[in-house]
């Protein structure tokens, strides 16, 4: 192994070694036996022969990029990404979570020809996939936001951007030749929620996701960890500090003297009411884990329902978020779309999740490793690997088509 791959190699240890998703004996032999006995199997294959994968069309599976995106990002960034909150049983939990939810196939069956298309709210899209929104993807890619765009034109994929994105929708819009949803981070100010709200939908915007589970602080033990492995100073780059609303462009231009805070702790389901006044975007409330809320979101006219813990970023020791969506489904009884997030990283990931009573599944993490690693090539990558991951799912499951995909295929313990 060459200086510079054993360099590397040690400081990938290292960061396990600091990691709360492995609290284990800091010898690396002990470190490589773990790899096998965590949530996903796939995880660091690569590492462990010493070979990352050197192009996009290398990788096999989505769990490729994280370590080549682990090389090439900054610490504290990576780190960022990467992170839970406190022990991070919610992260882990996400991924466990499918694997409660065995597939049961039917046989026999024509598929030959798969469609694995879904309409949304009157737009027909190639597949169920959709890139969830995520913030400052010029953390990881100089493009960021725009790359991610342009890789969702290049596989046909809608994508979400956030209001804590590093480019502006206006751009995004551009980028992505078509449409765009826009996720809001509401801040503790009504008047500047519906500032930005205006500027979004003039720009072209048909729908306004909410956030609704990011209300309060959280400890972001990974990150900090990492951070310490960067030797670079935060306050070069990040004037306000870190997460300032004043680096996030779709506020710019917008009085900021009335937010008292970049969180929505003081939200409650008149916000809704509130959006409902200023414009005729179709609206989705993102967030929701039980039927109670979801039973709630139809008394407020909710337009569709998001099903997500925030990939484990928001409170931790909650269940997986796959866990959550049958009792959602339950309630809401196909009256509004129901779109899932949390842990998708396999086709089948993408199978359960419908089966169960989604309409559509966002994926984070592993377009933002794709990003890291490769920039726009790795995005579009990552969305193909899924892709021929779910249609496969489909003809092993005997489902020609998205309306095949039936919740007795799921057994459901």
């Amino acid at each position: 192994m060459n200086r510079n791959k054993l360099e590397d190699r040690r400081q990938f240890m290292r960061w396990i070694a600091a990691s709360p998703l492995l609290p284990l004996p800091l010898g690396e032999q002990a470190l490589a036996d773990s790899f096998f006995k965590r949530a996903d199997p796939a995880v660091w294959p690569a590492e462990l022969t010493g070979d990352l994968i050197k192009s996009p069309g290398e990788a096999v599976n989505v769990f490729d990029f994280e370590p080549v995106a682990y090389k090439n990002v900054p610490r504290a960034h990576f780190g960022y990404m990467a992170s839970g909150v406190d022990d991070e049983v919610t992260l882990r939990a996400n991924r466990a979570a499918f694997q409660k939810f065995p597939l049961r196939p039917r046989r026999m069956r024509d598929v030959s020809k798969i469609d694995m298309s879904v309409s949304l709210f009157g737009t027909r899209w190639k597949t169920p996939i959709i890139i969830a929104p995520t913030g400052g993807n010029k953390a990881y890619d100089a493009e960021g936001e725009i790359a991610v765009a342009r890789a969702a034109k290049a596989r046909a994929h809608l994508n979400i951007l956030s209001a804590a994105g590093a480019s502006t929708i206006e751009d995004v819009i551009a980028a992505r030749g078509g449409e765009v949803w826009f996720q809001l981070y509401a801040t503790s100010s009504l008047a500047v929620a519906k500032k930005v709200v205006q500027r979004v939908e003039k720009a072209g915007c048909p729908v306004l996701e909410i956030t609704a589970d990011r209300n309060g602080g959280r400890n972001q033990e990974t990150f900090q960890r990492l951070k310490k492995l960067d030797p670079r100073t935060c306050s070069n780059c990040h004037i306000d500090g870190p997460g300032s609303i004043k680096e996030r462009p779709n506020y710019d231009g917008i009085d900021l003297a009335d937010m008292k805070s970049p969180q929505s702790s003081n939200m409650t389901w008149d916000f809704i009411k509130q959006m409902r006044d200023i414009t005729k975007m179709k609206i989705i409330l993102k967030g929701v884990l039980t039927q109670e809320d979801a039973l709630l979101c139809l008394k407020y006219g909710v337009d569709a329902v998001h099903v997500s813990n925030h990939g484990g970023r928001s409170e931790d020791t909650g269940r997986g978020a796959i866990e959550c969506l049958p009792e959602i489904a339950s309630v809401i009884n196909k009256r509004v779309p129901i779109i899932f997030d949390s842990g998708v990283r396999r086709g089948t990931d993408i199978f359960k999740a419908l089966a169960l009573g989604a309409d559509a599944v966002c994926i984070g993490r592993p377009y933002l490793w794709g990003l890291g690693a490769f920039g726009q090539p790795g995005v579009e990558r990552v969305l193909e690997l899924l892709e021929d991951e779910f249609s496969g799912a489909m003809k092993q499951m005997g489902c020609p088509s998205i309306a095949d995909i039936r919740p007795e295929m799921v057994y459901k313990g």
